[in-house]
């Protein structure tokens, strides 16, 4: 069976709804990032950046057990592995893994940066603030762009394009972006919101995830400070 090394948050969901998605047998192991998890060095071992997602298949493609981090590795081996999800000629694969990387290289970050400077900079900050919010704004843009004339972001199809993206919009709000302001995009989100699998994929571990009002678990998760017995 498939372990998968997570957290609730944008890049830990793409995961756990993909998993969902392609209907695998997995289990999800909790790694609490406020609270240092992140720097075990058993997970570290899977981890070596110190990021979930994390995922171990004991059935890797030689038969062999794989470890993998990176969420959009992970995505990429998984719709590999199972053949979905990925389109169906080289032509719709680039078309994919062109958009997963939008998402991986700028929406994902970017918004990051929009989340933390809105939320969880120790002091207002308000040219960070407006620089990420405006980032943010633009990069919802793209995807009203090409979601006018597409009913998802890729090969004619739902892909896991759509679901990397979705994972982070679904913290629209937090980044300063209202969906009202981009019709295509409120029909792409709502549509995918309502699949079964990927309300299961979101549910993964929800009730673990507790709002970050401790000093120590900010300075953890952001990479401020990490334990002394990290290596």
């Amino acid at each position: 069976m498939i372990t998968l090394y997570t957290w609730p948050t944008p890049n830990g969901k793409k995961i756990s709804i993909l998993l969902e998605e392609l209907g695998l047998p997995y289990q999800a192991m909790a790694v609490d990032i406020g609270a240092g998890d992140q720097y075990k060095p058993g997970f570290l071992s899977i981890s070596p950046n110190n990021k979930i997602p994390a995922l171990v298949d004991p059935d890797g493609p030689d038969g062999q057990p794989i470890s993998l981090f990176e969420s959009g590795a992970i995505m990429l081996y998984l719709a590999g592995k199972s053949g979905r999800f990925l389109g169906k000629t080289d032509r719709e694969r680039f078309d994919v893994l062109q958009w997963l990387m939008f998402q991986m290289g700028g929406f994902g970050p970017m918004l990051g940066q929009a989340h933390h400077f809105r939320l969880y900079a120790p002091e207002p900050i308000a040219y960070a603030i407006d620089r990420y919010t405006k980032e943010a704004q633009r990069l919802y843009g793209v995807l009203e762009t090409r979601l006018a004339s597409n009913q998802f972001l890729a090969a004619h199809d739902y892909t896991i394009a759509d679901m990397a993206c979705w994972a982070w919009a679904a913290s629209h709000a937090n980044q300063g972006v209202q969906l009202d302001d981009f019709p295509s995009v409120r029909r792409w989100f709502d549509s995918i919101a309502s699949r079964e699998p990927v309300r299961r994929g979101v549910a993964v571990l929800a009730d673990r995830r507790r709002p970050l009002t401790d000093d120590k678990a900010r300075a953890l998760l952001f990479g401020q400070s990490t334990p002394v017995n990290r290596a």
